[in-house]
This record gives C-alpha cells, structure tokens and sequence, in this order.
C-alpha cells in the first residue's frame, strides 16, 4: 500500500485546472502547485498549497518564495503535507515513521506551524491491492453485514457519470450540509470539479437508490492508481437501508477494476470524542489504517500582514463555530 510515496490528486495539474477555472488561479514551482486565495478588503492572496508531499515534490525554496512575492502572497500555507507521522496500530498504539525526519527538520527551519489546518490531520487509508474476496473479509462484521443487508433489502448502486448524476449529487449535498450542520461549497463547485477531472478518466459519481429513489451519492476521484473518497452525500430516507456502506464497498470494487491498489479515505479523527468518530468508524469498517500526517506549516513571505490576518481568522473561526454549534 501506497503512503508517503505518491503526490496527491490534489496537488495534480488537473486539479489546477480546475482551480483555475473556478477564479482561484494556480501557480506552479518545481513539482509543487499553489492556488492563489484573495483576502478580503486586502490586495494581498493566499498561497495555498495543501497535500505537499515533500518526499516526492521538489522546488527552491527561494524560488518558491520569490514567486509568492511575486503574485502578492503573503505566504504559503502546506496545510497537511502528505506524509504520514503516525501510523495507528489495531491495539491503539502509535508507530512513528522515521522518513520524516529530515523534512520536519527542513520545515522547522524554513517555516512556522500554522494556527490551523483546513485538511483533518488523520485519515483512513485502505490497502485494495489484494483479491476482492481477501478484502471483503478483511471488513468488520458489522459493515459486511450492513452491504449484505442493503443488497437484500433492494439497494442498487449505479455509476452515474453523467447531468443526472451531478445533480442528484448537488441535491443531496444540500441535504447533508443541512442535517450535519457544515458549510458545502456551490452547486457550481462541485459541477466544475467533476466536468474536469471525468474528462481526464479520474472522476466517478455512485449512486445508490432504492427503487426509483436516490439515497446515497459519491464523488470519487482516481489518479496514478491512488482512488480517494472526498465528497460524500446521502438523503434523510430510508438510511435504516444502510445504502452508504454498499456505495462504499461498491467503490472499492470500481478502484480496483481502474488499477487502484491504495484507497485514500481523506479524512478522519482520532478522538472517540468527536461528532466525527462515527464517520471515522464507518471508514476504519472497510479494513483500513488510521494515520496521522506531519504539521500544517507556512512559509512566511510578508510578516506583518501574516500576523494580522491570523489573528483576524481566529475571530472567524470562532463566530463561525458559534453559527453551527
């Protein structure tokens, strides 16, 4: 299984391009991409360059920082590189990987640790590269018992690359965003996101309906045999149906027939605490790993107003944790 040995969809040209296309222009330094991300009332961006895996990516630092100058940055944020600190084993205990050690010593030297990600620091990672009967059973009892459930009781999943599909997924976004209390990017965002990468064979929407009726609808993405899981939605009915764990299983099976032998699950939480720790079980059903990447960091290119704008995002983050408490 892949780790810290392959670049991030999201750090590919064609995520820039579809960066680009939404007003959120792309910049390119050695093998590393940033977005460039206005700040309001200011005439100052935010480079924005997450999923760096500085194992693979290289680039100048002077170079980098020179081009940030250059487009009125007043940093560059690696909001939670792609390589993996901590590997979480089944009994709760932490191995440390110790293929970082000269990246953080190079970031540390470099950079300042970032007051806050945008990525959630743990993810899910699945081994798919095995026979499909070997990773069916290596699924928990309960999520084989739920796929066989869903398939019993009806529960059908299409591949649905196509308007019919954008749309039911745009629907269904809505609901969720509504139910789980986050905020959703536009129906626009999602469209041209899917538009870009399917015309280059790395995007797919599943969905799952009972009789005529959609519950469940996933964008997936796949590149460079790496399949990821970003986009999740799913209606207030029939979940008693247990429709997103076939689209789950359903998924795999397709990241397998495109070549895929690591499934990237985006994001999770360690903290059994969290209103988050259900998705996360859900995820750590399916056999995978729960990992812990290195630390956001920023390159400082202008202090002043760094300091400024960290100080006025803290106040955002916390009006907007009261609006959705």
């Amino acid at each position: 299984m892949k780790l810290n040995n392959f670049v991030h969809v999201i750090q590919s040209k064609e995520w820039g391009a579809f960066k680009t296309e939404m007003k959120t222009s792309s910049v390119t330094v050695g093998d590393l991409q940033f977005t460039k991300h206005a700040i309001p009332k200011l005439p100052y961006f935010i480079a924005y360059a997450p999923k760096v895996n500085f194992l693979k990516q290289k680039f100048d630092w002077e170079e980098l920082k020179t081009a940030a100058k250059k487009e009125k940055c007043i940093m560059v944020r690696f909001d939670v590189p792609n390589n993996i600190e901590t590997i979480y084993k089944d009994d709760g205990t932490e191995l440390k990987n110790d293929q970082i050690s000269e990246i953080l010593n190079e970031l540390n030297q470099k950079c300042v640790i970032s007051p806050r990600s945008t990525f959630s620091p743990h993810n899910v990672m699945l081994d798919i590269s095995g026979p499909q009967d070997e990773i069916f059973a290596n699924l928990s009892q309960k999520t084989r018992y739920n796929i066989r459930l869903a398939e019993k009781k009806g529960v059908i999943v299409r591949v649905e690359n196509n308007e019919k599909g954008i749309a039911i997924f745009n629907k269904l976004m809505k609901e969720t965003a509504s139910r789980q209390k986050f905020l959703a990017h536009s129906s626009e965002y999602y469209q041209k996101c899917f538009e870009t990468l399917s015309k280059n064979n790395m995007a797919n929407i599943l969905v799952a309906y009972y009789e005529t009726e959609p519950l469940v609808a996933w964008m997936v993405f796949n590149k460079d045999n790496v399949l990821y899981y970003p986009y999740g939605t799913s209606s207030n009915e029939y979940r008693n149906l247990m429709p997103s764990n076939l689209v789950a299983w359903e998924v795999i099976k397709l990241g397998k027939s495109l070549g895929c032998d690591t499934f990237d699950m985006w994001g999770a939480t360690n903290d059994e605490n969290s209103k988050w720790w259900g998705f996360t079980k859900f995820k750590l059903g399916y056999g995978g790993k729960l990992v812990k990447y290195i630390d956001s960091y920023d390159l400082v290119v202008n202090a002043p107003v760094y300091q400024a704008f960290n100080m006025a995002y803290a106040l955002f983050w916390k009006l907007k944790s009261l609006l959705y408490r």
